[in-house]
C-alpha cells in the first residue's frame, strides 16, 4: 500500500491506557503531528510524524474522520508485527493476531537494535 519510491521509515506500535475518547484521542494524535510540523505531500507518501488509532479496546468505529480497527490494520506487516509482539494474545475483530497471515512476514522489513 502506497507510494514505494519513498524514503524507509520506522514503525513503532504503543499500547496504553486512556481516559480520553476516541475523538478526543484522534484529537491529540493530530495535535502530536502539527507540532511535529507534518507535511502531507501525497497520499499515502513520506511525511515527518504519522500517529494513527490502530485499536480502541473491543470498539469498531466506522466515522468519516475515524475507523477503528485502522484500514488495512490486518493486511500490513509493519504493523501486525510489532503489534503481535506487544500483545501476542490480541483478538481483532474475534480473529486472534497471530492468525493473520501477515503477522509472520517480514519481507520488506529490519528489525532495528541498540547494536
Amino acid at each position: 500500500m502506497g507510494p514505494q519510491d519513498q524514503p524507509d521509515f520506522i514503525n513503532a506500535v504503543a499500547g496504553f491506557e486512556t481516559v480520553m475518547t476516541p475523538f478526543e484521542l484522534l484529537s491529540f494524535c493530530q495535535q502530536l503531528e502539527s507540532m511535529a510540523k507534518r507535511a502531507r505531500l501525497r497520499r499515502w507518501g513520506e511525511r515527518s510524524l504519522d500517529v494513527d488509532i490502530l485499536l480502541y479496546g473491543d470498539m469498531q468505529i466506522a466515522e468519516p474522520q475515524l475507523t477503528v480497527p485502522h484500514v488495512g490494520l490486518c493486511e500490513r506487516n509493519f504493523v501486525l508485527i510489532p503489534l503481535r509482539e506487544l500483545a501476542p494474545h490480541l483478538t481483532i475483530v474475534e480473529t486472534p493476531i497471530a492468525d493473520y497471515p501477515q503477522s509472520h512476514d517480514w519481507t520488506g522489513l529490519k528489525l532495528l537494535s541498540n547494536d
